[in-house]
């Protein structure tokens, strides 16, 4: 609450109103009547109350102001005491004067909708008061000196506070209307109230013991007659001073009067002059704003044909954004099914898996498979093994190196480190003889070759592998779509590729545990193995890898066998070695796989989409000339030059096998770029959000996700290749 508030100011129609009603209140033959309402008052102008001891006003109309008193400062009641009617309704009056009973000829007093608390006692003096209306304010109570107004007729109390009545009201004899909330009353009681006037001043008539009587019975004065004797008997000395002062008044009016009309003649002519002044001013205004409408519609119609060009090219790119949207989408619900129920077919192959680790790794080795050792190749084998790997070691630091000084260095380190990798490949190839004999040799380095070659022989694990790149994949297409439609400012569509990503890292985060926990499987049966191994046998690594690269389960192998070597040279293609377990065990023929459906090979337990339509496509392509498989007993006599179906259906495993992914090329989008330095590619997903939006030398010093500012508790490098 302010303590000091501006007064408001009254408007200027307010004041000549307030000054003409004056004016005319002050012309000779004017009635007795004084009305200043409506003038926007917040204070009763003192002249008022001369005007109305001078002339003995009787009609003093004040309602429509922002009276807060009725008094001003200077003056008092006594001057309006000829008045007859008191009109103060809708204003802001929070109490009347004390002395208000010096009114003595007051017959209405109209106070409705103010916020007046409480009556003074005095008003119990207005014995000529016929009307009194206190309608919607906030009273309480009526105060006991009502009972003293003796010509009474009319009381409304109604849209207050009251709930009880004095009882001395019922002293009011003439009273004929009493207005009044009857529902909330308490005193006399609701349902005596909602009687009526008579019911009401009969109970309180009982309640002082009085005898009831109708208002008909006393004789009111009548209004227009009030007063006369008091009129005749006034006139002394003091009254003819008075006239005597009015007549000089009258005279000083004329003169007033007179200067006023001219005053106002001067007033119309610069009037005319402002008006005319007006005119031209608007038709200058008129001419300006027609000229920039018309500027404005030109605008207009060129921003409105820009924004329906930039509008088509916007729809044409959330189209294709939209088509790759579906694309990505139907790839993943597909992924996410078939992982779903490969799990059925997952642990079939992980038990086959244990049963032939069992069977083959904790047996001991005979003198006839020590006798048989093809040390030479074996040992060749190992090596190209280990070479490969060291080489795409070697390769991948290479270029990781390489990527990071073309940003620094100029073109002279590139070709210093070309040299300098030609001749660790040189080295490599001077030093291949010695290392097939120090792996002859070392038992390490043997142990070491046969658990890379346990890694990659390894269906699950390799399952596993396959994965983590389709779902690596399918993380990069999401971001790449997830930061083009940032682009084109669809944030209402983010939602859908958000819970996409969410499943996808999920999964991957599952995948990289299984993957984990596979590889500790097989350094837990490499264990074994070392301990069950005899300090004395010779070659137990190198016996233990040949069988590892010749050996199956007999039954396995005599399935394999029967399997036509066209088709096992498909699945070797389609990265889909574990399924020839599933075709040997079904003994499932080209020409059996000719007639088969979609539906029968889920059956099957193949359910991979990709490998079904592929076998499906090709058992159907293939020619009339060579209808039917070739038998085993073919196979066996095509000579020992010719490699056996296991020896095809399962070549090492090593991270240059192509792969087939679900996820969309890369091409249909730009390059994923670095959202930190825009420089490099992005290279490395970070976990749990699944986003591919950083290159390796950016992401170590992330603790967040710049995309979606969620931490990070793990990063996965990506090898484009």
């Amino acid at each position: 609450m302010f303590l000091f508030s501006k007064k408001k100011k009254p408007s200027v129609d307010s004041k000549k109103r307030l000054e003409y009603q004056l004016c005319l209140a002050k012309e000779a033959g004017a009635d007795d009547v004084l009305d200043i309402s409506a003038c926007e008052l917040t204070e009763v102008p003192s002249s008022a109350f001369s005007m109305c001891k001078v002339l003995q006003k009787k009609v003093l109309i004040l309602h429509g102001n922002d009276l807060t008193s009725l008094v001003p400062k200077g003056c008092c009641t006594g001057a309006l005491a000829t008045l007859k009617v008191l009109d103060l309704h809708e204003n802001k009056l929070t109490s009347l004067p004390e002395d208000i009973g010096q009114i003595l000829s007051l017959q209405v007093l109209n106070v409705e909708k103010n916020h007046i608390k409480q009556l003074p006692d005095s008003i119990g003096d207005l014995r000529h008061l016929q009307t009194l209306n206190v309608k919607g304010n906030c009273l309480t109570v009526i105060p006991v000196s009502v009972g003293r107004m003796s010509s009474l007729r009319t009381l409304d109390i109604s849209e207050n506070n009251i709930r009880e009545l004095p009882k001395e009201l019922a002293s009011v004899r003439t009273l004929e209307s009493l207005i009044l909330d009857a529902q909330v009353m308490s005193y006399p009681p609701a349902s005596v109230c909602t009687g009526g006037t008579e019911e009401v001043q009969r109970y309180l008539c009982s309640e002082m013991d009085l005898d009831y009587c109708p208002p008909s019975q006393y004789l009111l004065p009548v209004l227009e007659h009030d007063g006369g004797k008091q009129e005749v008997d006034c006139v002394d000395g003091a009254e003819i001073a008075w006239q005597n002062k009015f007549m000089d008044y009258e005279k000083r009016k004329e003169q007033k009067q007179l200067e006023k009309m001219i005053f106002e003649k001067d007033l119309e002519e610069k009037q005319r002059e402002h008006t005319q002044l007006l005119l031209l001013n608007n038709s200058r205004k008129e001419d300006v704003l027609l000229s920039v409408k018309l500027e404005q519609e030109r605008l207009e119609l060129g921003v409105s044909q820009q924004q329906k060009a930039q509008e088509a090219v916007r729809l044409k790119m959330l189209d294709k954004v939209r088509q790759a949207e579906s694309v990505i989408m139907g790839r993943i619900s597909d992924l996410l099914l078939d992982n779903k129920r490969q799990e059925k077919s997952a642990e079939f192959l992980q038990a086959l898996e244990e049963d032939r680790i069992r069977m083959e790794h904790l047996t001991a080795i005979t003198q006839e498979e020590a006798n048989s050792l093809r040390k030479k190749e074996v040992a060749g084998a190992m090596q190209r093994m280990l070479s490969e790997s060291c080489s795409l070691r070697l390769l991948q630091e290479a270029r990781e190196a390489k990527t990071q000084i073309l940003v620094s260095e100029t073109c002279r380190s590139l070709d210093n480190l070309d040299k300098k990798f030609d001749q660790v490949l040189s080295l490599q190839q001077l030093d291949k003889s010695k290392a097939i004999s120090q792996i002859l040799q070392e038992e390490e380095m043997q142990k070491a070759a046969f658990e890379t070659l346990q890694l990659q022989k390894d269906s699950v694990h390799a399952y596993i592998r396959n994965q983590i790149k389709l779902i690596e994949a399918e993380l990069l297409q999401l971001t790449k779509l997830e930061v083009k439609r940032r682009n084109l400012d669809t944030e209402n569509l983010q939602e859908v590729l958000a819970d996409q990503r969410t499943a996808l890292s999920d999964l991957l985060q599952q995948l990289l545990k299984q993957k984990d926990q596979r590889e500790e499987e097989l350094r837990l049966v490499l264990m074994e193995l070392e301990q069950k191994s005899e300090s004395n046998q010779q070659n137990y690594w190198l016996i233990q890898y040949q069988r590892l690269l010749d050996a199956k389960p007999l039954s396995l192998r005599m399935q394999e066998a029967a399997v036509d070597r066209d088709l096992g040279n498909v699945l070797c293609k389609l990265s889909a070695q574990h399924y020839l377990p599933i075709i040997a065990h079904h003994r499932i023929t080209v020409e059996a796989l000719r007639h088969m459906t979609a539906k029968d090979l889920s059956k099957l337990g193949i359910n991979e989409v990709g490998v079904q339509k592929a076998l499906l496509h090709w058992a159907r392509e293939r020619t009339l000339s060579d209808p039917l498989p070739k038998t085993a007993k073919e196979l066996q006599q095509a000579g020992p030059s010719t490699p056996s179906v296991p020896q095809l259906l399962t070549p090492p495993l090593t991270p240059n096998t192509p792969l087939t992914p679900t996820a969309p090329c890369s091409d249909r989008f730009n390059s994923s770029e670095c959202v930190v330095c825009m420089e490099h590619e992005s290279h490395v997903i970070f976990l749990p959000c699944g986003h591919v939006c950083c290159c390796q030398t950016c992401s170590g010093a992330l603790q967040s996700c710049p995309l979606c500012r969620s931490s990070i508790s793990q990063r996965v490098r990506l090898y484009h290749g």
